[in-house]
């Protein structure tokens, strides 16, 4: 169950850290790619059941 929240929470974060919106044009893509990085990391871990 909290390797469920803790996905849904990361995908939220990825989503609200795309490069789309005026005040984050000037990051590039560091933060989403961050993100995506430790998203999959997390869902590795759940599905190899250590999560």
């Amino acid at each position: 169950m909290l390797a469920t929240i803790l996905i849904v929470v990361l995908i939220l974060m990825l989503l609200g850290a795309v490069p789309r919106w005026p005040h984050s044009k000037n990051w590039g893509y560091y933060p989403s790619s961050g993100l995506g990085l430790v998203l999959l990391i997390v869902i590795i871990l759940a599905l190899m059941g250590r999560l």
